[in-house]
């Protein structure tokens, strides 16, 4: 009994802890267009709370690959 208690605490504090965000790769985010389209969107409406998250950094990242390759293939390169 005496161990019983606090593995149930133990239990019950980490079942109360919050849940962590899968941070995604850059290379990822530039494969997936809606993810990418979502999580920048979160980012940019919240940033005071989300603006330095690894999945923020991640997406703007992926989002200026992105446009730099557009902008490569635009002038034939």
């Amino acid at each position: 009994m005496k161990r019983f208690l606090p593995v149930l605490a133990v239990l019950f504090l980490s079942a109360c802890s919050a849940q962590t965000e899968k941070v995604y790769t850059v290379d990822e985010l530039a494969a997936d267009d809606a993810l990418l389209t979502r999580i920048i969107g979160e980012c940019r409406n919240n940033p005071g709370e989300l603006g330095d998250t690894p999945n923020c950094r991640n997406a703007e990242a992926a989002d200026g690959k992105l446009r730099l390759e557009r902008m490569g293939k635009a002038l034939g390169g």
